[in-house]
């Protein structure tokens, strides 16, 4: 729920608990609500089962119930870590988002996936659960480096490029994209492009909340996108792994590639796409040495549905998305190269 006020929005939702049973878990970079909390140090390397555990201990100090609410206050790997945690505490309890990012506002805080990386592989051990609600407040966005901002801007062009057939919000999202200026990054005309994102997500979540069918179309340019972001992270044990929204970015790249190679798409959204990178995300860091470790990644990718095949969503247009897409390594090879010939 989008809202201008948060404390407005908070207060009927909290007046249904105890004050006993309310407590916080907030990434420590941020302000907390005068509740009882915990507040984390949050990189993508603590996204680990040891800060679950930190939690869960955390939560059978404050004598937690199961009629407890558990809220999270932070970006995506926050709210996915405490989700995951209140998912799994005395078999779950209620949590509410408070996302902070872009990047959690228009994905991770939203849909119910939760979960935490493990063995070097993103979100590979995780739940279903929904939060009772999301509560996005534009506000927090004024403090946001241009980084965050545009890796949260790499998921809202994703839903964007699946938007149109799926004929939620009327007019093309795409088209919005295209025209918002990236250099400005203007909250007050960024807010309904955030408004009509959530909107995507939540019709399709609606309508498959576990992903066994339409909910795949969410995972476009994620494929490629996880595997650059686990070899740039060294398994998310360093603080400098590829930003979450710039691998999406660079992953829709490779997969728009075959999205024209298989399906005929267009070629205009990836030439689009391509002078949008360039500009604004540069060029993937990688190394030619690396795509062996990239394709090994993709076929240990939890999206897919028999071992060491490699599972794509990709386009026939924009606006026209294709589930469950296997491509064999010759493809992902063919789709790196263009990648990173670029």
């Amino acid at each position: 729920m989008l809202c201008s006020d948060l404390h407005s929005a908070l207060k009927p939702i909290l007046a249904r608990y105890e004050d006993s049973q309310i407590v916080v878990v907030r990434d420590e970079a941020v302000s907390g609500l005068g509740i009882s909390e915990l507040a984390i140090r949050v990189s993508e390397a603590s996204k680990s089962l040891e800060t679950v555990q930190q939690i869960w201990d955390f939560f059978f100090a404050q004598g937690l119930t199961r009629r407890a609410l558990v809220i999270a206050i932070g970006g995506g790997v926050l709210t996915d870590i405490v989700g995951f945690a209140a998912a799994t505490y005395k078999r779950g309890i209620d949590y509410l988002n408070i996302p902070t990012t872009l990047l959690a506002m228009i994905d991770a805080s939203s849909g119910g996936k939760t979960g935490i990386n493990y063995h070097g592989l993103k979100n590979s051990i995780g739940a279903f659960a929904q939060p009772i609600e999301t509560l996005i407040w534009p506000g927090w966005l004024k403090t946001l480096p241009a980084k965050e901002m545009l890796s949260g801007f790499g998921e809202l062009i994703k839903t964007g490029l699946i938007d149109e057939g799926l004929q939620v919000t009327g007019d093309r999202l795409w088209d919005k994209l295209l025209q918002y200026d990236l250099d400005r990054m203007d909250i007050e005309e960024l807010t309904p492009l955030i408004a009509q994102g959530v909107a995507v997500k939540e019709q399709i979540v609606a309508a498959d909340p576990h992903e066994e069918g339409l909910r795949k179309v969410l995972n476009f340019g994620h494929t490629f996108g996880h595997a650059l972001e686990e070899v740039t992270g060294d398994g998310f044990q360093v603080t400098g792994a590829m930003p979450h929204g710039y691998a999406v970015v660079y992953g829709l790249i490779a997969e728009l590639y075959l999205s024209v190679v298989k399906l005929n798409c267009p070629k205009e959204p990836l030439q689009q796409l391509t002078q949008i990178m360039l500009h604004y995300y540069g060029k993937p860091q990688c190394k030619c040495s690396e795509r062996g470790q990239l394709i090994r990644l993709m076929q240990q990718d939890k999206k897919n549905e028999r071992a060491a095949e490699i599972n794509c969503t990709l386009i026939r247009s924009v606006g026209d998305p294709v589930i469950n897409q296997v491509i064999t390594p010759d493809e992902a090879h063919e789709a790196l190269d263009y990648l990173f010939s670029l």
